[in-house]
């Protein structure tokens, strides 16, 4: 696989993405109305003459607004005006503020606007300018460090690599049917190599887990954080899901050992497949499957939509099983395959949509 380098860049740089246009916007906004402040327009009442009504769809519901025909005594003069998208009810005869330039009445508004207005928009908008450009470079820079620290995973050649030497198929389970759900890591023969237990719930603070190696005999408790995904102009390939790992960001831990990984939803639809590399060097596969492990090719058994908890074939060539089940761990916790959105992608590329497979195709780290 190629590495898809724009997408890893406009994931990693949502934030500052959304600032920079949100800045010229502003400063854009603020040019245009420099010259309209009513801080210094004359007061009077006008009379409403006539009133139409219409519905705006504000925040996913309906609310009606009114554009009010005003007629206004300025300079001995009678001047007729149309105030828009009132939100407040109006009526035909009541009495309204009318603000308007004594030099030209024509240049009327209901609403006092300071003159900092403008100013203070393109400067709040220059400011994010400055801000998203930053960030910009503080991602760009991040990302190279990481691609000299921990070479891409797509870097790594994966061809051959579940028949190669060396390379032991396990199998992973999500066990959510005693008190302590966890996940487990088990071999052909359906031994137990490793699990992580969940000790403790929290809904609010980290949940206590209990991972257990059981070809060392090593137990070590982990504290890990609730999984939260940010997500940036609702474009899949900037959604960023992540939790707190014994206090630090589980992509630090996995990057911080040289650890890779590489998803490509549509290379096996509707399975996920991952790539896992360490140090630019192949060290596992895995693909989610059903619960009928080495079944799945059965029609009672095949999975039709990757959604929810998964159960996972893993190839491998390392007995490095912390990094392993952490990584596993860590894919299978991400928000966004639980979230309402991703399911309606889903549904759309079951039914061929091309921006589904445009911006949905691959996920890095």
């Amino acid at each position: 696989m190629v590495e898809n380098k724009f997408a890893r860049f406009m994931r990693n740089t949502g934030p500052a993405r959304f600032l920079v246009p949100l800045g010229i916007v502003l400063i854009v906004f603020g040019f245009l109305t420099r010259g309209f402040d009513t801080e210094n327009f004359a007061e009077t009442v006008g009379k409403v003459t006539a009133v139409e009504t219409h519905t705006e769809l504000t925040d996913g519901r309906q609310e009606e607004q009114y554009d009010a025909t005003v007629v206004f005594t300025a300079n001995g003069r009678q001047y007729e005006t149309v105030f828009a998208n009132l939100l407040n009810e109006v009526k035909v005869g009541e009495d309204i503020k009318v603000l308007y330039d004594p030099a030209d009445p024509d240049r009327n508004s209901n609403t006092k606007v300071s003159k900092l207005f403008s100013p203070a928009l393109m400067g709040v908008g220059a400011l994010a300018i400055v801000l998203g450009v930053f960030l910009m470079v503080k991602a760009t820079k991040k990302s190279k460090a990481l691609d000299q620290q921990a070479p891409a995973a797509s870097r790594a050649d994966f061809s051959g690599f579940k028949t190669a030497p060396g390379v032991t198929e396990y199998y992973v389970r999500y066990d959510g049917k005693t008190l302590r759900p966890g996940y487990v890591m088990e071999d052909a023969d359906r031994n137990v190599i490793y699990e992580g237990t969940m000790e403790k719930n929290a809904l609010v603070g980290a949940r206590h887990f209990e991972f257990t190696n059981h070809v060392t005999g090593t137990v070590q408790p982990h504290e890990v954080g609730h999984t939260a995904t940010q997500t940036f102009n609702d474009e899949y390939f900037s959604a960023k899901s992540s939790f707190r790992f014994d206090g630090k960001n589980i992509w630090d831990v996995l990057h911080e050992n040289g650890l890779r990984l590489e998803t490509d939803i549509l290379s096996k639809f509707p399975n996920l497949v991952y790539n896992l590399s360490k140090n630019g060097q192949p060290m596992a596969r895995f693909e989610t499957s059903s619960i009928y492990v080495h079944e799945d090719e059965a029609e009672e058994h095949r999975v039709k939509v990757p959604i929810g908890r998964y159960y996972y074939r893993v190839w491998t060539n390392t007995d490095d099983f912390d990094s392993l089940f952490l990584t596993i761990f860590r894919a299978d916790r991400r928000g966004i395959t639980r979230s309402r959105k991703f399911k309606e992608r889903i549904a759309a590329c079951r039914s061929g949509s091309f921006y589904f497979m445009l911006n949905l195709c691959r996920c890095r780290s």
